[in-house]
């Protein structure tokens, strides 16, 4: 029996990239892996991240907006698109949600950067139903890439920085996690999705009052961008298109970005929140809150509850 994980694969240098971009300089030197990042909001991330002196690792398998299907060339494009900017970056194609494909992922970046600083869990699928026509693979599937796939990683990346931690190194990490008004909102057709949305909201918030202590920062954003999932969304594919010559393109996925490399900064002071952005608008999210109080200091009745509860309901 194996005492211990298996090692790591060699890395393919050829997929990494080196040069001399000119640096804007917000993310100098950080490493960050970017999950979801072969096309998409994902992609601009990487692209921005680079741009900023980030090293940058590419993660993504390459599916079609379902989860099947795999064209790991789109990653690879994204690093030599990094790359003829004069940046570094690296392609891997783990399984976010896989436990031994998250190892990995981290790990990679550790050997081939030296550290890692930054994680953004962006991978996603879609499969909308009604409730009614949910198949428990529908289900299974998008809660599976979404919920464990934000999971997964973020346990292997914290893992790697408490251990730096509690060796005396300074840390000043940042997860950025993407959840999405479909389920912060709540939005019909998409139970599985909104579900696992709303998950990584209070996945956020648990895990910046956990991870504090050594030095991770954790948010989250809800991005309104056109990419394959909102064009594929019933209602939405007319909505995001592009507008005229001259016209700021709101649904532009490149407008999310900015946000997103601010909250992966060294010293950004914010944890815990999630932030919705579109265009040039962004706006928090505040978290479950109670609201208007019914009270009492002895156990009700259902005959009194059906008089009160109304002023509870609005009615």
């Amino acid at each position: 029996m194996p005492t211990g994980p298996p090692p790591l694969p060699l890395v393919d240098r050829s997929r990494a990239t080196e040069g001399a971009m000119e640096r804007m300089g917000a993310l100098e030197g950080r490493v960050a892996i970017i999950t979801g990042a072969g096309r998409g909001i994902g992609r601009e991330h990487a692209l921005l991240f680079a741009a900023e002196g980030a090293k940058v690792v590419v993660n993504d398998l390459g599916g079609a907006v379902d989860g099947s299907g795999d064209d790991r060339s789109a990653a690879e494009k994204v690093v030599a698109e990094i790359a003829e900017r004069g940046g570094e970056a690296l392609a891997i194609h783990e399984d976010v949600a896989d436990w031994e494909g998250g190892r990995q992922l981290v790990a990679a970046a550790v050997e081939h950067f030296g550290a890692l600083d930054v994680l953004v869990n962006n991978a996603g699928i879609l499969r909308d139903r009604m409730l009614v026509n949910m198949t428990e693979e529908d289900w299974d599937s998008v809660i599976h890439v979404h919920l464990k796939g934000h999971f997964v990683p973020t346990r292997h990346a914290i893992t790697y920085w408490r251990e730096k931690s509690k060796a005396g190194d300074e840390v000043k990490a940042s997860v950025i996690n993407t959840s999405s008004t479909s389920g912060l909102l709540g939005n019909p057709g998409q139970a599985n999705y909104g579900a696992a949305k709303a998950g990584i909201g209070a996945f956020t918030v648990i895990a910046a009052k956990e991870l504090g202590r050594y030095g991770v920062r954790v948010n989250a954003i809800s991005p309104a961008a056109r990419t394959r999932m909102t064009e594929s969304t019933a209602g939405l594919a007319d909505i995001v298109k592009k507008p005229g010559e001259g016209m700021f393109d709101v649904w532009d996925p490149a407008n999310i970005s900015p946000l997103v490399a601010y909250l992966a900064t060294a010293d950004c002071p914010a944890t815990g929140r999630v932030f919705f952005v579109q265009g040039g608008t962004i706006r928090t999210f505040q978290n479950w809150t109670m609201t208007d109080t019914l009270e009492r200091q002895s156990k009700w009745t259902v005959a009194e509850l059906e008089s009160e509860m109304p002023r509870l309901l609005g009615g």
